[in-house]
């Protein structure tokens, strides 16, 4: 098999954070990033297309923030969260209370330490939408939502799950860096004031689709996943450029085989924003999938210079035997995590009945420290390391393609299937789209 070039892989990286730069979700960074990897599998003369799907952009011209202490107003750093609106460039003033997500949610009526205020929410992501629309309801004039798996003082760029935002509402959010959260706790801030200019705006994504067709099109599908946008103000080198280029080089070193089973590669659209453009994808293609089965494996941040590797997902102990078989020939190894994790493009797949793993390469307990940040570059990657674990995935996905019987059976571990259920209802609204 034609063996994974670092140099390649540096390459397409440098293109794609350097020469486009930012691909959040619908704005042209991601058009272009979307057009260069259709471009990409199109000159390695295999059939690739685009599958454009509605988004809401995050179209944000200016945010502000102040926070009022020590007898003065005082300004810090913010990022609208995609999905919620911004001001229309006025400024809202109101008290700032704060509020511990993660167990003030067991209070019986939200109502008389929100309504009217600027919460302060400790905790970004809101795992319940239960949750969600008892926050909505309480009519908080704004929320400040402080990450709390990263404890710094950077201020990270996220999302409002489209589904919630979708059915319960949404109020200006603005995620703000944990360490400034501490400082206002600390220091008695008593009110807080925001505006911003910009915020959704209906455009559109695409999930780019190239496919290298098997001779038995009954066998299944081997599918390889990545997805090409980024959060804001992220160049997005790890998160997920290193994908991107590993699909786009995974193609060049899998194009060459005769396979049984069709091989069909995918860089999703509007990831960042939960899974939106995976999510688009088996929801068009369920019967496609539940007819002729297949198994995905993801690619997402796998680059870090510094870390272990990662698989989360849902598959059979045989897949994760199959899998540690490949990567320990290329001296690489994985800590297997077990359990639902619906935060990568792998989860619609299960959702649909189709097993399937992401490939993260973790350097802290929570996740990666330059995770949705601005620092996201180039000088993150370990270039070599990549190129080792994509010849271990190019390796697992030509003994998959290529075996007349698969040593794993096409299906989500049944111990999965309630968790899978209730998070791709919950989380994504479920099989409507």
């Amino acid at each position: 098999m034609v063996a994974i070039d670092p140099g390649k892989l540096t390459q397409h990286l440098r293109h794609l954070t350097e020469t486009i730069g930012v691909r959040l979700a619908g704005m042209p960074g991601e058009a272009a990033a979307a057009d260069y990897v259709l471009g990409e599998f199109e000159s390695l003369g295999i059939s690739a297309w685009r599958e454009a799907f509605p988004i809401n952009a995050r179209d944000v011209q200016s945010q502000e923030l102040q926070v009022y202490y020590d007898n003065a107003w005082h300004a810090t750093g913010c990022s609208l969260f995609a999905n919620t609106p911004g001001t229309q460039g006025e400024w809202v003033e109101a008290p700032l209370v704060f509020f511990d997500g993660p167990t003030g949610y067991q209070r019986e009526d939200l109502s008389p330490l929100m309504a009217g205020n600027i919460v302060l929410h400790l905790g970004c992501h809101i795992e319940s939408q239960e949750n969600y629309r008892r926050l909505m309801a309480a009519k908080p004039m704004g929320l400040l939502m402080a990450d709390d798996r990263f404890p710094g003082n950077a201020v990270l760029a996220d999302a409002i799950f489209p589904n919630y935002a979708k059915n319960c509402g949404a109020v200006t959010s603005l995620n703000i860096a944990f360490l400034d959260a501490w400082k206002w706790r600390e220091r008695g801030a008593t009110k807080a004031r925001f505006r911003v200019v910009g915020g959704p705006r209906l455009s559109q994504s695409a999930n780019v689709v190239a496919e290298l067709p098997g001779s038995d099109p009954a066998a299944g599908i081997v599918f390889i996943g990545a997805h090409h946008d980024t959060q804001a103000d992220s160049v997005g080198a790890d998160d997920n450029g290193s994908a991107v280029a590993g699909i786009m080089e995974l193609a060049r070193a899998l194009a060459p085989l005769k396979h049984r089973r069709t091989i069909r590669l995918i860089s999703f659209g509007a990831e960042e924003q939960l899974s939106v453009g995976s999510a688009v994808y088996v929801r068009r293609h369920r019967e496609e999938l539940i007819q002729r089965g297949g198994v995905i494996f993801n690619l997402d941040s796998y680059g870090s210079l510094l870390g272990w590797n990662t698989l989360s997902g849902s598959g059979s102990v045989e897949l994760d035997t199959q899998l540690a078989l490949c990567f320990k020939k290329e001296g690489q190894y994985f800590r297997r995590e077990q359990g639902v994790m619906p935060y990568a493009d792998h989860f619609p797949f299960n959702a649909a009945g189709i097993p399937g793993l992401t490939l993260m390469r973790l350097n802290c307990a929570t996740g990666r420290f330059f995770h949705h940040r601005a620092d996201d570059d180039m000088s993150r990657l370990d270039y070599t390391l990549m190129a080792s674990s994509l010849n271990a995935v190019a390796a697992f996905v030509g003994d998959t393609a290529q075996a007349d019987e698969l040593p794993f059976e096409l299906a989500v571990r049944s111990e999965d299937k309630t968790a899978i259920s209730h998070c791709w209802e919950d989380l994504f609204g479920g099989w409507s789209e």
